[in-house]
């Protein structure tokens, strides 16, 4: 159903002109007649976790092919503590916020709006920033932690915006890697709630630890395509990359099919992977054999479909497809489940 574009991946650290080592997880979005990509670097120390540092920069595109990468990271660690120390003015010391980083782009009535995750003192959290340039940021909220993989949906459904995300708290439960798709909703962007289960990992048969979302949902006929992100995890299988720590995780491409008018209702289900890690730059790299899908885009005339994704923790890839052939593939269930 889909095809690797033959320029993979799209966007590699070489193509920035400032320190990078890894770019991946790539927030893409159709804004104001161009393609823009804000992605996830870490810079610093290949083949160790902990790298020098975490920032995002921007890339620009006239196909959504061919990258230009702009001079300087648009937002890393100090420009978000200054940028959200207003919501909690009290809180937001100098060592409050470590990491930012897995950024995903949605554009709603024309704003553009960007989610992320960021380490704080507390633990993971999610953050909502909206942007006009892709340069300046206005923070809209934060979410309490362990939150983390936030995505908006692309239009307000019922009056309300609308979002995914995957808490994971670990006290008490069977499983503790063993993490579901929450959906929430809100007035304003700032103040979320009537939170509600979406989808757990026990409902994919090629998921054995966790699932989240991945790229924002789009609309179609049938639904809101929806990407996750969905893992398998053996223990007696050392994959590529990460070698010293040892690494046991095949990251897939997932799909589901959620209710137009209530997207806490999903209605179809892709019950194997939509993309598996098969090339070179998807099985060897910083986590090899990893797919992480971050951007979905739908062009409604021809009914193409391209999915951006992280390729192995390390670059930027493109697949593409027609929106006929997913629908299809998400086999309708009897029932709904998620609810």
């Amino acid at each position: 159903m889909l095809t690797r574009h033959s320029a993979n991946p799209i966007l590699q650290h070489t193509d920035c002109p400032f320190p990078a080592t890894t770019v991946f997880n790539a927030g893409v979005a159709r804004f104001q007649g161009r393609y823009v990509m804000v992605f996830r670097n870490d810079h610093g120390r290949w083949g160790d976790p902990k790298f020098d540092g975490t920032n995002l920069g921007l890339a620009t595109s006239d196909d959504g092919i061919r990258w230009t990468v702009h001079p300087r990271p648009v937002l890393d660690e100090e420009r978000a503590r200054a940028g959200m120390r207003h919501l909690y003015p009290e809180r937001f010391g100098p060592g409050f916020i470590g990491r930012i980083y897995d950024p995903r782009i949605t554009v709603v009535e024309g704003r553009a709006l960007l989610c992320f995750a960021v380490d704080t003192a507390h633990g993971i959290c999610g953050v909502i920033a909206e942007t006009e340039d892709f340069e300046h940021y206005t923070f809209l909220s934060l979410t309490s932690p362990d939150n983390r993989n936030m995505v908006l949906f692309p239009e307000r459904i019922g009056g309300e915006f609308v979002r995914l995300e995957r808490p994971f708290p670990v006290y008490m439960r069977a499983n503790p890697e063993a993490f579901p798709i929450w959906l929430s909703r809100s007035a304003d962007l700032r103040y979320w709630g009537r939170n509600a289960p979406l989808l757990g990992p026990d409902e994919l048969p090629y998921v054995n630890n966790k699932i989240g979302p991945a790229a924002p949902p789009v609309r179609t006929r049938a639904g809101w395509l929806t990407p996750l992100h969905a893992v398998w995890k053996d223990e007696t299988k050392r994959l590529h990359g990460w070698e010293g720590r040892g690494w046991f995780k095949t990251y897939y491409a997932g799909l589901a099919l959620l209710d137009l008018d209530d997207p806490s209702r999903v209605i179809g289900l892709m019950r194997t992977p939509l993309l598996a890690p098969e090339t070179a730059y998807e099985i060897e790299g910083f986590r090899g054999s990893v797919i992480f899908p971050c951007g979905l885009l739908l062009d409604e005339d021809s009914g193409e479909v391209r999915l951006y994704y992280g390729a192995a923790d390390t670059s930027v890839a493109l697949a593409i497809g027609h929106v006929d052939d997913l629908i299809a593939a998400c086999e309708p269930l009897g029932q709904y489940i998620g609810k």
